[in-house]
């Protein structure tokens, strides 16, 4: 059985004995039609199945009322409320979304950015891979704006919209160089990217200014699973081998951040396994203040990031970038500031050593 033909403003015209100009108009309320032939349009049109076809009337236009989203990994949970943000804000001002996945592959990326390229999306919101930029500038040469999101991209001059990582983690690290811990460690992934980097800086830096020694092996690196990719879910477990280890040699009152919430959970597990008290032998800092964060027991202390004022915003600029036709201008660089969230993980402790 051969797949049914999709209706089109010829049979609509056919059925009604009428133009394909007047079915045309009548469909999109222009005044030129009676208002009693717009309507047998409209009711035929839907009793035909009739759909526009968006894509031809983006050729026609030269404007596809679309915009691609370059996404490294869907199931972490500040990605998936920044593509909600981001879908909601294109559907307020018209404009669909056509979503990729490049699970942190470089070549994944190539591809996304020709394959948006080939379809004509309007602009483009991209979380980069980190790992070059040609395939960018081949998109904005071609006329497309690209604004990148909670990454930076130093090889290419675009526009950055995304969390101020290093504010964060130096507010978690004040927060607790002020309840009086002298004892802090930093666990974060094992990626060359830009949070990361911010966070380590911040951690390093709101140390060096308060005068305070870093102990050995301050900053530990979380490794991906062998043969996960890099972008797969969070897993609490990576972080509880580095639990367990900083549970023999910290001393109590010691205090860890962790660079996500995922990695706070495997911490609390291998600490009270070993009979160390969350936040009362030992401090727990998470990253990012996801749903089950205020209910740990204790409540996780963390950095609430603001995924959709971040989608919100990034839908904006690209929006100006498209408007204005401007894509080569100098860039702009806006961070949002995250939010110190303040429960019982990380103190009031005891000092002094074990």
């Amino acid at each position: 059985m051969s797949p049914r033909r999709r209706p089109t403003l010829r049979d609509i015209a056919l059925s009604l004995d009428l133009s394909v100009n007047t079915v045309s108009r009548a469909l999109a309320d222009k005044d030129a039609v009676s208002p009693e032939t717009r309507e047998r349009v409209k009711g035929e049109a839907e009793r035909l199945g009739y759909v526009p076809n968006t894509m031809a009337r983006s050729l026609v236009l030269r404007n596809a009322m679309t915009l691609g989203l370059v996404i490294t990994n869907p199931s972490n949970p500040f990605f998936a409320r920044l593509i909600s943000a981001i879908e909601e804000r294109g559907r307020e001002r018209g404009y669909s979304l056509m979503l990729v996945v490049t699970e942190d592959s470089a070549e994944n990326e190539r591809r996304a950015a020709e394959e948006l390229m080939r379809w004509g999306v309007d602009g483009v919101l991209a979380i980069p891979v980190q790992h070059g930029a040609e395939h960018w500038r081949r998109l904005r040469k071609s006329g497309t704006p690209v604004v990148l999101l909670n990454r930076h991209l130093p090889e290419l001059d675009a526009d950055v919209v995304g969390v101020d990582y290093y504010a964060g983690a130096r507010a978690a690290t004040e927060h607790v160089l002020d309840s009086g811990a002298r004892e802090l460690y930093l666990v974060e992934e094992d990626l060359d990217i830009s949070p990361v980097s911010e966070r380590i800086r911040g951690f390093q830096e709101t140390l060096a200014a308060r005068g305070i020694g870093a102990p050995d092996g301050a900053v530990v690196r979380v490794d991906a699973p062998e043969g996960v990719p890099v972008s797969a879910p969070f897993d609490p477990g990576a972080a509880y081998a580095i639990g367990a280890d900083l549970a023999r040699r910290a001393g109590r009152g010691a205090v860890v951040l962790a660079g996500n919430d995922y990695h706070a959970l495997g911490l609390y597990r291998a600490f009270t396994e070993r009979g160390l008290r969350v936040g009362v032998d030992i401090g727990v800092v998470g990253h990012g203040d996801h749903p089950f964060s205020a209910y740990l027991d204790p409540a996780l202390t963390t950095v609430r990031l603001p995924a959709p004022d971040v989608g919100r915003a990034g839908v904006d600029r690209l929006l100006e970038r498209v408007r204005s036709g401007a894509v080569d201008t100098e860039p702009i660089h806006t961070l949002l500031a995250p939010e110190l969230v303040v429960r019982a993980s990380a103190g009031p402790l005891r000092r002094g050593e074990r």
